[in-house]
């Protein structure tokens, strides 16, 4: 076995799984107030930017050659709501505009949720500190239609509502924009890991938590009940998420449903403990980032969505 270890041009040969540049989707947190962008401290290598200086991000990202975005919101004024969630003038709707200026052939991909609109930092509308599952579904079904008419590829539900791709699908449909996809965060676990994205859009609950919308992080089984819903009320690819902690579900997804394109989330967490070690001098970031998401690729994922996205494209060369 080891004859065909010995050079990296011998490993090459026998390499199975492989990573590019293009199976990466990069995350991007735009920011509607200029005093709130900037580097995000527990995210190190990560920034808010203002609709326009996310241009020359993208810019960049695209030049190292990444060909698709993930973008998330964070507007000036959150309400119980979240209306700006679905504002046609609100910050998603203006970055996806901009988004599609800056590179006409960019996959854009609007997040679908209300946590980081509402003021008190839940996925959807609260009745007595409970989710109203079917109100919040119509105003997902809104920001999704808004979304598509700025000019998204693809939106991306992740509130874990019961029923919300079939609502998404349908209202797409009759506002007349039958092409755009719904990519589905189909098995989202209610992790510790997101804590870093929290300060990121500035999410945090205010009171509670998502455990009874986000999936427990015991049930694997559980995943497949989700991710068939989705393929049945019409998603057109799936999502596991997070990503690193869970490539048995990965793996799971892709066996049960081999025909559905499929995303892994490399989180917040799970990104921030690669760069704080890499940091301290523990391990080499490199190697570690690379090695991470060559794993998620090797479990089943199609696409990896992550933060290393930027630096690791060129890496892949």
């Amino acid at each position: 076995m080891r004859r065909m270890r010995r050079t990296a041009a011998l490993r090459g040969l026998r390499r199975e799984t492989l990573v590019s540049a293009a199976d990466l989707i990069y995350p991007i947190f735009v920011v509607e107030r200029p005093e709130a962008g900037g580097p995000i401290a527990s995210m190190p290598g990560i920034e808010r930017f203002t609709v326009d200086t996310m241009a020359r991000e993208i810019e960049q990202a695209s030049a190292a050659g990444i060909r698709s975005v993930l973008l998330f919101g964070i507007p000036a004024h959150k309400d119980a709501r979240g209306s700006q969630a679905y504002a046609e003038g609100g910050v998603i709707a203006s970055a996806i505009r901009r988004a599609r200026e800056v590179k006409e052939d960019l996959v854009v991909i609007a997040d679908v949720c209300l946590c980081e609109y509402t003021d008190h930092g839940h996925c959807g509308i609260v009745d007595r500190e409970a989710i109203d599952n079917d109100a919040t579904l119509e105003l997902l079904a809104q920001a999704s239609v808004v979304y598509a008419q700025a000019g998204a590829d693809l939106v991306a539900p992740s509130g874990m509502m019961d029923g919300m791709v079939a609502a998404i699908r349908s209202a797409l449909d009759d506002a007349g924009k039958p092409d755009v996809g719904v990519l589905s965060y189909a098995v989202k676990y209610a992790s510790s890991f997101y804590g870093p994205f929290r300060d990121a859009a500035e999410c945090a609950p205010r009171f509670g938590d998502r455990r009874a919308y986000q999936m427990d992080p015991a049930n694997a089984r559980e995943a497949l009940g989700e991710a068939r819903l989705d393929v049945e009320e019409g998603a057109d690819m799936l999502m596991v998420k997070p990503a690193m902690l869970y490539l048995d579900v990965i793996r799971r997804v892709r066996e049960a449903f081999p025909d559905v394109p499929l995303a892994a989330y490399q989180v917040s967490g799970e990104y921030s403990m690669i760069k704080a070690a890499a940091q301290n001098g523990w391990i080499d970031e490199k190697a570690a980032a690379l090695e991470s998401l060559t794993a998620i690729k090797r479990a089943g994922a199609d696409a990896i969505i992550t933060y290393f996205a930027k630096a690791a494209a060129p890496w892949l060369r």
